[in-house]
């Protein structure tokens, strides 16, 4: 944690959920937090095509149970992918997830950060602070 470059309230971020009322929460947060510019994908699949297609991506918020593709699954092919700048992006996994195993597996596979649902602003604020140099 901390070892990413600070991103900028202009930054893009990509919302994955498959939920769209959970997207729209997340989104909610985010804008709430300064953060202005959000794409979103249904699952890790889309979100790998989304990376794949749009350089512009410098964060990613995704949530862990998901169809096609989850997002432990979605985590571990960004930190394998061959493009350097995929594979090094921040990585916050928002779930309902909060049994240890899962936890140690997601910090294994990389994730930036964690985040158990419920939460409020100044959760995921913390939480996203941790993750960038100050």
């Amino acid at each position: 944690m901390g070892k990413y470059k600070p991103i900028n309230k202009d930054s893009l971020i990509l919302v994955v959920d498959d939920f769209p009322t959970m997207r729209k929460i997340v989104k909610s947060v985010l804008k709430q937090l300064g953060y202005q510019n959000i794409v979103e994908a249904e699952d890790g699949q889309l979100a790998l095509n989304t990376l794949g297609v749009n350089p512009a991506i410098e964060f990613i918020v995704s949530d862990w149970n998901m169809p096609n593709m989850t997002g432990i699954e979605l985590l571990k092919s960004v930190r394998a992918h061959k493009d350097e700048r995929i594979k090094g992006l921040p990585f916050l996994m928002v779930t309902a997830e909060a049994d240890k195993d899962n936890i140690v597996e997601a910090v294994k596979s990389g994730v930036s950060n964690y985040i158990v649902k419920p939460f409020n602003a100044a959760t995921m604020k913390e939480k996203i602070d941790k993750i960038f140099v100050k």
